[in-house]
């Protein structure tokens, strides 16, 4: 079987940072490639390092899975890393799914992964095995208890996914930012969406900020939405979570999400 993780970044698998807005500010949450910030009494930095995990191709996926986004990696990756109390952020997209974890729990999610996956770092442009003996000796027996069930609840708001094209997006890059962040109409003809036009919901996770430390979150969203074979896209940010599952199947959603609190209490 031909699986692997790969993990993304020239400086070893070392290249990324998590920084939020100041407490009780409305900022989003942003993930950057850390070169030099200059302090600022707006922002904070995680006092993390935090690598980032793409997934190449899925182990224990059924044959006949159609669901994306986190769902596909749910018993794979995200259950098994919540059992050893790893934290994690996660960051899907069109084309993958990025799991953050922390520099320091790289020898824990070695151990945790090497048995399903075959496991890559990237160096100089150039995928290079990794395995156990590579890292030192962290690996962590699980701990009984379960995860805090944080509330959840579904705007009314609808959602497109939306995708650039790779080969555009160097030529784009600074009208996208523009477009983020100003009012200009964006470009046409770059976008890519489903050919069937599925519009998606957006169920939030957290009733107080989330912070980086806790463990499962990401879990007890994905397990129950894999075990229904329901696609969702997932995005962790300081304060809330968020995960698009599609409009048709909101109901069911929100039920699974309730009944899986309800069962835990």
């Amino acid at each position: 079987l031909d699986v692997g993780l790969g993990a993304l970044g020239e400086q070893g698998m070392t290249d990324a940072i998590g920084l939020h807005g100041a407490p009780g500010a409305s900022c989003p949450s942003f993930y950057l490639s850390f070169a030099e910030l200059p302090p600022s009494e707006f922002m904070q930095v995680a006092d993390s390092t935090w690598l980032v995990l793409s997934v190449v191709s899925n182990g224990r996926a059924p044959s006949g899975c159609q669901a994306t986004g986190v769902t596909k990696i749910a018993r794979s990756v995200i259950a098994p890393l919540a059992e050893h109390h790893v934290s994690v952020l996660m960051l899907s997209t069109y084309q993958t799914d990025f799991i953050l974890v922390r520099e320091r729990d790289l020898p824990v999610v070695i151990h945790t992964l090497a048995g399903e996956f075959d496991i890559y770092k990237e160096e100089g442009g150039e995928c290079v095995p990794v395995t156990c003996d590579d890292v030192s000796n962290g690996f962590l027996k699980p701990k009984p208890g379960d995860p805090t069930l944080h509330p959840v609840q579904s705007p009314q708001t609808r959602f497109c996914v939306l995708t650039v094209a790779p080969d555009t997006l160097p030529a784009i890059a600074t009208m996208l930012i523009d477009v983020l962040f100003y009012s200009h109409r964006f470009p046409s003809d770059l976008l890519l969406t489903s050919s069937t036009g599925e519009l998606w919901r957006m169920v939030r996770i957290g009733g107080q900020p989330l912070g980086f430390d806790e463990c499962g979150i990401v879990a007890q969203i994905a397990e129950p939405l894999a075990a229904a074979d329901i696609s969702a896209y997932y995005i962790s940010t300081f304060n809330f979570d968020h995960a698009l599952v599609p409009e048709e199947g909101i109901a069911e959603v929100i039920q699974l999400l309730q009944q899986r609190q309800e069962s835990s209490r």
